[in-house]
């Protein structure tokens, strides 16, 4: 049986939604090994002068873990 855990991690980008969410997979995908999916739990955006500057997410990344059987 597949066990899967998830990480919750926060990322930006003066770009996009979709830039926020690609570095939030990229910066995840350096230490996490098997990622299966990402949900984007909460998207913000920072404005100054009616303008959006800056793009956030709070995403949600699972992974599959390894299952080592243990002897004894």
């Amino acid at each position: 049986m597949a066990i899967v855990k998830v990480i919750e991690v926060i990322a930006g980008s003066e770009k996009s939604f979709d830039d926020a969410t690609r570095n939030a997979l990229e910066e995840a995908a350096k230490s996490v090994k098997n990622i299966k999916s990402i949900y984007i739990k909460e998207m913000t955006a920072n404005v100054q002068d009616n303008r959006i500057v800056s793009y956030g997410v709070n995403a949600k990344i699972s992974f599959e873990v390894d299952n080592l059987k243990q002897n004894g």
